[in-house]
């Protein structure tokens, strides 16, 4: 049975019609692991039946926990919060409340389009292959539009009227679905490890690949996210292993996957977080002076615009064979 399916009854529908009936308030990640962080962007594309939408209200369900809502310019915002109905453990330390509703109060018209997000760490409770089910209401001048009707086991949620976002649970990756595996990939990290905090950013789950004898580059991998009201920049660094790092970034360009230095930094948005990962943005370790083997600890201290400097321990990975294994050397570089 689809999770959550028993907190909403399924004849519950919106008290006004959609402007555009196959229009659906959706997420725009649509699956994510569990014992990740998970930055849920829930779209909302037309208000009640012509009326302009005044409050948009998102209930986060259980086993979403540690949740954070981004402000958004113009709208007020507020949160509800409450017990869970289970006790989780996050970075090593228990916690039985946080967030259960989140509320941004403004004014979207009805031909307008626009996003409101939020940021929860998926407990490894979730049922991996199932549906975790994000209930969210429009709420407008006159009524209100419903997305909180959860589909029957067996049924297509494309024939509901009023579908509640729905969010698929994958595996953690490299783990063995319930938490007890370790992934190579930065959205999961190691667990029990102690987020490090410079002034409003939080550092979690650094770690840095691991580079055979005489390879001339490495890299580093992590999760930071910006508690505060202003952005900032990741601009730099030093190492004692390697020549000196450079903030990067990999994309496809076509056919070809591309490597370029952020020559003005990686920019860390207000209420956000920026994952640093094989494949995407990364922090490199140009001209290396020593080999990095698994098993060992280095430091490396970064540099952010506003934060200042900040030293961190990053554990060493064996990434061969694994999802997050790539070879910069065969990759085109530009700036």
């Amino acid at each position: 049975m689809a999770f959550t399916a028993a907190l909403f009854a399924p004849t519950m529908v919106a008290s006004l019609a959609p402007s555009l009936a196959h229009a659906h308030a959706t997420l725009e990640q649509g699956q994510a692991s569990i014992n990740s962080y998970y930055k849920a962007v829930m779209r909302i594309p037309h208000g009640c039946d012509g009326q302009a939408t005044l409050k948009v209200r998102i209930t986060v369900p259980e086993g979403m926990v540690s949740a954070k809502p981004m402000p958004k310019p113009g709208w007020e915002l507020e949160t509800v919060k409450g017990d869970y109905e289970n006790t989780y453990t996050l970075h090593g330390r228990e916690i039985t409340s946080g967030v259960k509703e989140i509320v941004w109060t403004g004014q979207l018209e009805d031909d307008h389009y626009d996003e409101f997000v939020f940021q929860a760490r998926l407990a490894d409770t979730l049922p991996v292959g199932e549906t975790v089910y994000i209930p969210t209401v429009q709420e407008c001048m006159k009524g209100e539009v419903a997305w909180i009707e959860i589909p029957a086991e067996g049924q297509d949620p494309h024939a509901l009227a009023h579908p509640a976002p729905g969010l698929k649970i994958a595996a953690a990756e490299g783990g063995d679905g319930h938490g007890a595996g370790h992934d190579h990939g930065a959205s999961h990290g190691d667990h029990g490890m102690e987020i490090i905090k410079v002034g409003d950013l939080e550092i979690d789950q650094p770690y840095a690949r691991a580079a055979p004898p005489n390879a001339p580059v490495s890299a580093g991998y992590m999760v930071i996210r910006n508690t505060g009201a202003e952005g900032d920049r990741l601009v730099g660094g030093s190492v004692d292993f390697a020549d000196h790092l450079e903030v990067h970034e990999m994309k496809m360009d076509g056919d070809v996957m591309k490597m370029r230095e952020l020559s003005d930094g990686l920019e860390i948005p207000a209420g956000g977080e920026v994952v640093l990962k094989p494949g995407g943005f990364h922090i490199m370790f140009m001209k290396m002076k020593e080999q990095l083997k698994p098993g060992e600890t280095r430091k490396v201290t970064l540099e952010f615009e506003k934060a200042g400097t900040v030293e961190l321990e990053l554990p060493v990975r064996d990434m061969k064979g694994g999802h997050g294994s790539h070879d910069h050397s065969g990759h085109s570089k530009s700036n």
